[in-house]
């Protein structure tokens, strides 16, 4: 009976310190493990909105179609911004014109500058010779010769005035044709964006735009899920943080049938945020004067690449998909 008791008593220690051991075991894991349940299956996602305004004259996609980048996704009414592209070319035209016209006026005012100096020139050097003769010649003649110098310096003066008028007239009409310029291909480009094109591939989600609708400018009317951006975020409770290193290789299963990826980890999240301690007013820290004795770990998010290239055929992923991730320890 006695070593019946013994044995009894071991058999019950050892199956109590096996439990406490795997209870322990499986504390460890659950806290300090690198895993996690709490997965989400995350993508880029485009909102698409048009960045001219006016009706909505086609709509050739279908909400959750796929597209390629630079399909067309819908189109607006193009008529009036035709018809700003054709002012537009008219008004290039004229100022073109009228730049040749200041042309052409400042070359006839340089010639008449030149004129007015060369006679200039010529009744100067006339006074000149007169003035030098002295009394040979009457007073009279020798006044004449210099009121008609002055007067042909006055008249080449005037001329070199209009030739800096004109010039300055060319260059107000080569900055209108600038302008013009600038005008149509602002004209141009809201032509082309009357088109809203794909800017990646991915999926049409939300379309929100039919035939007859008015389309604001910058009001997104459907979202485009980038199809090469699709990323796992983990939310991994902080006591597990220390065991998780960037490039360590991942394991994860969708909820979705079970479907088992592999990816890699590129980043943990460097902040989150304190709920409990918002900002006041005056933008100093409101503490809550409270303390809970049971803690709970904060979660951070970890991001996670998808090996697309180890991917299993035909896996469906949509953003906001949950999964289990399990990191493998290098």
């Amino acid at each position: 009976m006695k070593i019946q008791s013994v044995l009894r008593f071991l058999m019950t220690a050892a199956v109590v310190v096996a439990a406490a051991f795997l209870g322990h075991a499986l504390w460890r894991h659950y806290m300090y493990a690198p895993w996690t349940r709490d997965g989400r299956v995350r993508a880029d996602v485009i909102q698409i909105a048009p960045d001219v305004a006016g009706l909505v004259t086609e709509v050739p996609v279908r909400d959750n179609q796929i597209v390629r980048k630079g399909d067309l996704l819908m189109r607006i009414d193009p008529e009036r911004y035709s018809n700003a592209v054709a002012q537009a070319k008219a008004n290039l035209v004229a100022a073109e014109a009228n730049a040749r016209a200041a042309g052409a006026n400042i070359n006839a005012a340089l010639a008449a500058a030149a004129a007015r100096k060369a006679e200039f020139q010529m009744r100067q050097e006339q006074s000149d010779r007169r003035q030098k003769l002295g009394d040979l010649i009457a007073l009279e003649d020798r006044t004449d010769a210099v009121s008609t110098a002055n007067s042909a310096r006055a008249s080449w003066q005037q001329a070199q005035a209009g030739g800096n008028q004109a010039d300055a007239a060319r260059a107000q009409a080569l900055a209108a044709v600038e302008q013009a310029q600038v005008t149509l291909d602002l004209a141009t480009l809201n032509l082309a964006r009357t088109e809203v094109r794909a800017p990646v591939d991915g999926y049409v989600t939300n379309l929100d735009v039919r035939v007859g609708d008015y389309a604001a400018t910058g009001s997104p009317r459907l979202a485009l899920i980038d199809s090469h951006s699709y990323y796992i975020y983990g939310y991994f409770e902080e006591t597990k943080l220390p065991h998780l290193r960037v490039g360590d290789p991942v394991k994860i299963r969708l909820m979705s049938g079970g479907v088992l990826l592999d990816g890699r980890i590129v980043g943990v999240a460097r902040g989150i945020t304190d709920a409990d301690n918002p900002t006041g007013n005056d933008l100093l820290a409101n503490v809550n004067p409270t303390f809970n004795w049971v803690r709970l770990a904060q979660r951070v998010p970890v991001r996670i690449a998808i090996d697309t290239e180890r991917m299993p055929e035909g896996t469906l992923l949509a953003a906001g998909m949950t999964a289990s991730i399990e990191v493998q320890q290098r």
